[in-house]
């Protein structure tokens, strides 16, 4: 472990993929805990010799070479972890401390620690018992798309065979006048866009999840899929339950219909010009939050998916078959089709774009929007939030402004909120150094630069600086001191600090 790389880590805290543990004459039960739960989620490190706030204490030298002998033991061990697994740890020195770095990867099968499955949310190590929640571990280990699952009993008579024209049509408007699905027949159109296939580890045929999703009728989504919809709610002024509510729990190409024009029906269009041409942010904005969570959902978890309008922020929810957890942004996107054929077929018909676009998108419009960037936040529960504010309006080409909305059922009280002086991320950082010339709390420059999401606003801006050297702390041996200030690095230099 390279001691620059151990002292960002511990810069950064533990979370859901980084575990302190202290440590004496013996390794505790919840350090094999840990393990378990790195295993079964996306893997992590663990230090033995760090307290929970990154302070390092250490471990007995004399006592190191046994407590890595007995973890080996311990894990090698089938009465204790089924299957067995096989770890190195690493012993290094930090600042005269000796520290035992575990490094546990990710595993394609489910493990026990105790005869009892634990699983990784957020910081904390989760005992799971429900046979729907490991359920949903198999599926996020085998990489399972259950949008695939054939449904050897559903029949043409099952599904809208009357919206199959319009979609053919949709697919050739899209492509811009030619398109291969316009002259085919009904089964042809079915097996080109995956929705009939074969299930080669059963024999089965038929026409799969995915189908029926896309185009059957209510009453047979319903029977497969007892709790799929879509909860649509506006929460402008009744924020304890709602001004306005749809459920929607039709097939997947009517309910982007409605959903969008839920959105048209609680949001203003703002006047916006790019290259001469005008375009409607709201409704890209609202097209891509809603394709993101009817394309990518895992429909076989009971978790309502939502679309909800606040005064201050909309945002959209969905169960996940999540390859990893945190926080998405354009510089680490790594695009990962959930349901591939679904997202396909939206495509075909001019729904969606290329894979990852949909981020780059909202990141872009969001801006000219609100002034604000979005958050995605990956994980069991996939959540896309994008800053609202009416009053703000940009100048592209000509100044923008708000056009009434269409039969608004409420009238909203707009509530001043504090918006970022500038929305780039360059800015943002040349802003958080400017400010800093004098020492700050962490609190002070998030609220400074206009973020509510201290936790958002230190991982995405802050920190980046602190490891680039950019902003130092004032109690850098303290990284989670109440005190610690933040200021800029040129104060340093300069023998102020």
């Amino acid at each position: 472990m390279e001691i620059n790389t151990f002292q960002k880590i511990l810069n950064m805290g533990e979370n859901a993929a980084i575990e302190f543990k202290r440590c004496g004459n013996g390794i505790e039960s919840d350090t094999y805990e840990t393990v378990c739960s790195f295993l079964n989620r996306f893997g992590g490190d663990i230090f033995l010799g760090v307290l929970d706030d990154g302070t390092v204490s250490g471990v007995p030298v004399q006592a190191a070479s046994d407590l890595i002998r007995n973890f080996v033991g311990m894990i090698s061990n089938p009465k204790f972890f089924m299957p067995t697994i096989y770890l190195v740890p690493e012993i290094f020195e930090y600042e005269g401390k000796t520290v035992i770095h575990i490094y546990v990867p990710p595993s394609v099968e489910i493990h026990s620690y105790k005869k009892i499955v634990y699983d990784r949310i957020g910081d904390a190590d989760v005992k799971i018992t429900a046979a729907t929640q490991i359920a949903q571990m198999c599926i996020r280990k085998q990489n399972i798309y259950t949008e695939k699952k054939i449904y050897p009993y559903v029949t043409k008579a099952d599904l809208r065979l009357d919206l199959l024209p319009r979609i053919k049509q949709m697919a050739v408007n899209h492509a811009g006048g030619k398109h291969p699905w316009e002259s085919m027949s009904d089964d042809d159109l079915f097996r080109s866009a995956g929705l009939y296939g074969v299930d080669f580890s059963t024999g089965e045929k038929g026409f799969n999840l995915a189908a029926i999703l896309l185009l059957g009728k209510d009453d047979v989504i319903l029977n497969v899929c007892p709790v799929y919809e879509t909860d649509a709610l506006v929460r402008k002024v009744n924020v304890d339950r709602y001004d306005d509510r749809e459920i929607v729990r039709t097939n997947l190409v009517e309910s982007f219909d409605q959903l969008m024009e839920f959105g048209r029906k609680h949001l203003p269009d703002k006047f916006f010009l790019e290259n001469e041409n005008r375009v409607s942010l709201r409704n890209i904005l609202v097209r891509e939050m809603v394709a993101n969570t009817l394309m990518h959902r895992e429909y076989s978890s009971s978790y309502s998916a939502k679309f909800v309008i606040c005064q201050e922020k909309m945002y959209v929810e969905n169960a996940n078959r999540a390859t990893r957890e945190g926080m998405i942004t354009p510089d680490n996107l790594e695009p990962n089709p959930k349901n591939p054929i679904i997202a396909s077929f939206f495509r075909n018909i001019g729904r969606a774009d290329r894979l990852g676009s949909g981020v780059r998108n909202l990141f872009k419009y969001s801006g000219y929007y609100s002034g604000r960037e979005p958050e995605f936040t990956e994980g069991d529960i996939f959540r896309i939030v994008v800053p609202l504010d009416d009053n703000y309006s940009v100048d592209y080409g000509m100044k923008a402004e708000v056009t009434p909305q269409v039969t608004p059922q409420v009238t909203p009280q707009v509530t001043p909120q504090v918006t970022p002086q500038v929305t780039s991320r360059t800015n943002i950082k040349k802003q958080i150094k400017n400010y800093c010339k004098e020492p700050r709390k962490k609190s002070e420059i998030a609220r400074y630069c206009g973020f509510k999401d201290i936790k958002y606003f230190t991982r995405s801006y802050l920190q980046p600086l602190v490891e680039s050297g950019e902003i130092v702390m004032t109690i850098p041996d303290k990284p989670r001191s109440r005190n610690q200030q933040y200021v800029s690095v040129y104060l340093k230099k300069k023998g102020k600090l």
